[in-house]
């Protein structure tokens, strides 16, 4: 069987395998990557980032709509349903298909289409074609963690890749999991006026969070109408013509219309007969990597949700971007991926960069506090979007910023700010520039001055 040869084979095309084709064959490499679903753009493209997020705004402007009593005055006919809502993301997905297409034609990447499974270290074969190259970056991402005791063929029992194809709108809601998925989702339902239980397997609401970022997320949820319950384990589930019991280990017992599991992600490694390469993913299906993104091999790399955390998007991209860098130039050095952002779109949304207080604390690190509450910033009184702040951790004697927390309406926009001064050596990332920086007026943005002087006036 003949072998085409390449200098990189990326076997993905999500953001963590467009980053590293990308990245490569702008150095000069030959480059060739490989995706088995029809389109191109991973599941962050199909079936996570785009299309949910897609529905959290189709969502949001109806909540918005509802809510306003000048819009109510205008709006007429029956609220749309689920799948109405869903619709929105169409046109979206298609143009970022026709957009990462593009990307690959103008730039001479050819995408083989199918199943990429290793033959030796620096072979693979798809569709009964072999491929060799001197190095490969993994790029598989992640799916739903689907449990063998759990029925996700019963119709109305979904994962965070089905629930998008619900063909209703449900009137009760459980979400096992609270994770980002599972907030995230709680979120959109509650908006829709489901009733929704968030059941949690640990103590707190997104425990990586800063712990009044997490607070604060639990009381808006509360206050929104969402049943959280802490601390609390599937025993069973029973699926039923009219809605789905949760059996917690706890007892209790929880039916509602449908149920969403959203318990975890599991690495798409299973098909690429690792074995042959001389890797094994964990239990989970995911990869071990070094600082640089190597895996047990020297010559094959893994980014992405195949690595685990934070697996997000955006940090994909730029682990993918760095994975091709180390391979073509031998550094990523001026990659910023200490500063890779989190951003979780409840309502209201989440951002954040840096350190939590907690980290700091345990690392003995003389910090200070700014906040800017949003209820009295002038932008925030005009949209009605008043929830939410915008908390600056800083070394009380340096000024260094060293974390930006941001919980609020735009709060994944509004994080860059800080993200770009954290970015800055020496001096240049200081408290003071938000101090003495003039910010246009009425802006979020304008939140960090607030905060800036907030936190100022404490270390005197």
């Amino acid at each position: 069987m003949e072998e085409q040869q390449y200098d990189l084979i990326v076997i993905g095309t999500g953001p963590g395998g467009e980053g590293a084709a990308m990245q490569a064959v702008k150095s000069g490499r030959s480059v060739a990557v490989v995706e088995r679903s029809p389109r191109v753009g991973g599941a962050c493209t199909h079936l996570g980032t785009i299309p949910s997020k897609a529905l959290r705004h189709a969502v949001g402007k109806l909540t918005a709509v509802s809510r306003d009593p000048l819009f109510r005055q205008l709006a007429t006919g029956a609220r749309p349903e689920f799948p109405e809502l869903r619709q929105s993301a169409a046109a979206v997905l298609s143009r970022q298909v026709s957009m990462r297409h593009g990307f690959y034609e103008r730039n001479g990447v050819p995408v083989i289409s199918g199943t990429a499974s290793f033959v030796d270290p620096k072979t693979i074969e798809v569709a009964d074609q072999r491929f060799s190259a001197e190095h490969i970056v993994i790029a598989v991402g992640s799916r739903p963690y689907r449990p063998p005791s759990v029925d996700f063929d019963h119709d109305r029992i979904f994962d965070s890749d089905t629930i998008l194809d619900l063909s209703f709108t449900p009137k009760s809601i459980t979400i096992y999991g609270a994770g980002v998925v599972g907030s995230e989702y709680a979120s959109i339902f509650r908006n829709l006026n489901v009733k929704v239980n968030l059941v949690n397997t640990r103590d707190k609401l997104l425990e990586f969070l800063d712990d009044e970022i997490t607070d604060a997320l639990s009381y808006h949820l509360r206050d929104q109408g969402v049943l959280i319950r802490h601390g609390e384990e599937c025993y069973r589930i029973e699926g039923h013509d009219d809605g789905v019991v949760l059996h917690l280990k706890s007892g209790k017992k929880l039916k509602t219309d449908i149920l969403l599991w959203a318990n975890g992600r599991q690495g798409n490694t299973d098909e690429l007969a690792l074995e042959n390469a001389g890797l094994q993913a964990n239990r989970r299906g995911q990869l071990d990597v070094d600082d640089c993104f190597r895996t047990a091999l020297e010559h094959i790399y893994a980014v992405g949700d195949v690595i685990g955390f934070p697996s997000l998007a955006s940090a994909a991209y730029m682990q993918g971007r760095a994975a091709a860098s180390r391979i073509a130039c031998g550094s990523y050095e001026d990659m910023k991926l200490g500063l890779i952002p989190t951003g979780i779109y409840t309502s209201p949304e989440i951002s954040s960069v840096g350190k939590t207080e907690r980290e700091l604390t345990e690392a003995n690190i003389p910090y200070e506090i700014g906040h800017a509450h949003f209820k009295s910033i002038a932008r925030a009184q005009i949209t009605g979007e008043t929830a939410g702040m915008l908390k600056l951790l800083f070394h009380r004697e340096s000024l260094e910023i060293l974390g930006v927390h941001c919980f609020g309406a735009n709060a994944s926009e509004i994080v860059h700010i800080g993200q770009a001064i954290m970015a800055q050596q020496g001096e240049a990332n200081s408290l003071l520039y938000f101090i003495n920086t003039t910010f246009n007026y009425p802006t979020m943005a304008e939140a960090y001055r607030v905060a800036a002087l907030n936190g100022y006036n404490r270390t005197f």
